[in-house]
């Protein structure tokens, strides 16, 4: 319980660290919501996240009714979050975490100490490297994310290829072929370890479409190249060398959570996603933390987080009109099949608070069929089937799960269809 006293001596009501869809979205709702001073904290010089980068369609349907690209949206968001008495500070690095809502931050004007009520993380994801994807071969210049390709083709009006190929086949994968368009480059190709594309298969034609062929079940990728890549040669399907001849890798996709503020923090972090662990009302280990977007999973869009941050600011807002309310309890969500990678919420408290999720989300190392069992002391408390992919929005009830939570670990396992 967070007494009044510890809520009267905060700099700021709220302090939201970064400024993407689902931070910005959340500081206009607590505003609206009537909480007074929010603060959101971003360490690039403009905010809006990752669709500033991103030039092209869809964005922005359900949130403003209108079909936008990406920077019309981000500065959409902005404008939203000023217009309700949002300060947003760009230019603004936290790089510390300290129990109760103190924050450490690098400015252009030197250190400074934050004191807030409660913080938000909303820092969101980044892509994976080439180390982390065990890409081998030669250390040449022209590799880069997804991310990257997109500053510098929409903000920077660069050109960094002619003939790149894309290393992976998320749903981000297919817009770096669209940014590539932008600017006159063409795809040698697309690369993909799976046996099949990661995002969803009604998305493949696409691919011929734009005349981008697709490799997928490779097997040791490796970039030729003396300074700049010259090549990129793998093992595909059938067991053949194939030699690609282009300009640049695009390695994209395979996200991971901005969660290099948790290091030392007070705020636990679950092994399974690498981002904060949460309850049913976003809320961390630390209460005077919450969680919010894309930190929380690899990786959802931009629609999704926004709404996230809607929904979030309702519970924070909530707390912070009670001052507090008691627990009565934590239980934890235990993940015990390795095909698993995560299930959240991780904590599940046991509160009189209402308004928490009514659902929890998975996420999977390997592709399931099977049944998908919560249990209480080996006694099963809730099933479902299970048939879906890796890198899919997968949605259970957690009304059962949270009923049975007397304080006792609620164990998440899959197991054989009978």
């Amino acid at each position: 319980m967070v007494s009044t006293d510890q809520n009267q001596r905060k700099d700021v009501d709220v302090a939201i660290v970064g400024g993407g869809p689902s931070g910005l979205a959340l500081a206009a709702e607590l505003k609206r919501c009537g909480v007074g001073r929010v603060v959101v904290l971003e360490r690039e010089i403009s905010a809006g996240g990752v669709p500033r980068h991103c030039g092209h369609y869809p964005f922005g349907v359900r949130e403003y009714g209108r079909l936008l690209k990406g920077p019309e949206y981000a500065a959409r968001n902005v404008d939203e979050a000023v217009k309700y008495g949002v300060e947003i500070r760009t230019g603004t690095t936290v790089t510390q975490l300290h129990a109760g809502g103190r924050l450490s931050l690098t400015t252009a004007k030197g250190l400074e100490t934050l004191e807030a009520k409660r913080v938000v993380l909303c820092m969101g994801v980044r892509e994976s490297t080439r180390a982390q994807r065990f890409i081998g071969g030669d250390r040449a210049q022209g590799v880069i994310s997804t991310g990257a390709l997109q500053s510098l083709v929409y903000l920077k009006g660069m050109r960094p290829f002619r003939r790149p190929v894309i290393f992976g086949s998320e749903l981000v994968s297919f817009s770096a072929i669209e940014t590539c368009r932008h600017l006159g480059m063409r795809p040698a190709a697309m690369v993909e370890e799976l046996d099949r594309i990661v995002t969803h298969k009604i998305i493949q034609p696409y691919l011929a479409v734009r005349g981008v062929p697709l490799f997928a079940g490779v097997q040791n990728p490796k970039i030729i190249g003396s300074k700049t890549v010259e090549a990129l040669e793998f093992i595909d399907a059938a067991g053949v060398t194939q030699h690609i001849e282009t300009d640049g890798i695009i390695v994209s996709g395979r996200f991971r959570p901005e969660a290099a503020l948790l290091r030392r923090s007070p705020v636990e972090v679950d092994l399974g996603s690498g981002g904060p662990a949460i309850d049913q009302f976003g809320q961390c280990s630390d209460p005077a933390y919450y969680s919010a977007g894309n930190i929380l999973r690899p990786a959802e869009t931009s629609g999704w987080c926004w709404r996230e941050g809607v929904v979030t600011a309702k519970r924070i807002a909530d707390d912070l009109s009670s001052n507090g309310k008691p627990e009565t309890g934590v239980a934890r969500l235990v993940v015990t099949s390795p095909e698993i990678q995560f299930a959240l919420p991780q904590r599940l408290t046991r509160s009189d608070r209402s308004g928490g999720m009514d659902k929890m989300q998975i996420g999977l190392h390997e592709p399931v069929n099977g049944i998908l069992t919560a249990t209480v002391d080996d006694r099963p408390v809730w099933t479902s089937p299970l048939n879906a992919r890796p890198v899919r929005r997968i949605q259970r009830p957690l009304h059962d799960i949270l009923a049975a939570n007397d304080g006792r670990d609620v164990k998440l396992s899959i197991g054989p269809r009978r």
